[in-house]
């Protein structure tokens, strides 16, 4: 279960995240081959795909709903906009997530990168 720890606290795992992973294939921690590699690069552009595609339909979470107008309904609808849009809400999270495919397929671009020079390296004390 998730717990939030305070305000932006998912947002700053997804980022973190993100920049470790991006960071530790920029330093050259790890590698991946061209078929591994491609694998994750197609789900990254997949799923950022998806993100694009359905970013105009989901903006509608952010709207007050049509409940009607009684009193308990009066005081969802803003609740309900805010839970899909605040700096902790659905749709903030979802472009973040966005923003973070961006720096994983980097990541997935450099740890290819580090299996070719490691690839040729080793080739080449075979000689």
């Amino acid at each position: 279960m998730y717990i939030d720890e305070g305000a932006n606290a998912p947002l700053s795992a997804i980022g973190k995240a993100m920049d470790d992973f991006a960071g530790s294939a920029a330093a050259g921690r790890f590698a991946v081959n061209e078929e591994g590699g491609a694998a994750l690069l197609t789900a990254i552009r997949n799923m950022a795909a998806w993100v694009d595609d359905e970013r105009s339909t989901l903006s509608v979470l952010s709207q007050s709903p049509m409940l009607g107008s009684s009193n308990n309904a009066e005081v969802m609808k803003p609740y309900m906009a805010q839970v899909a849009s605040d700096a902790q809400g659905f749709l903030t999270q979802l472009l973040h997530f966005r923003e973070s495919l961006v720096k994983a397929e980097e990541g997935i671009k450099k740890a290819m990168a580090n299996y070719q020079e490691t690839d040729q390296q080793i080739a080449g004390t075979l000689v």
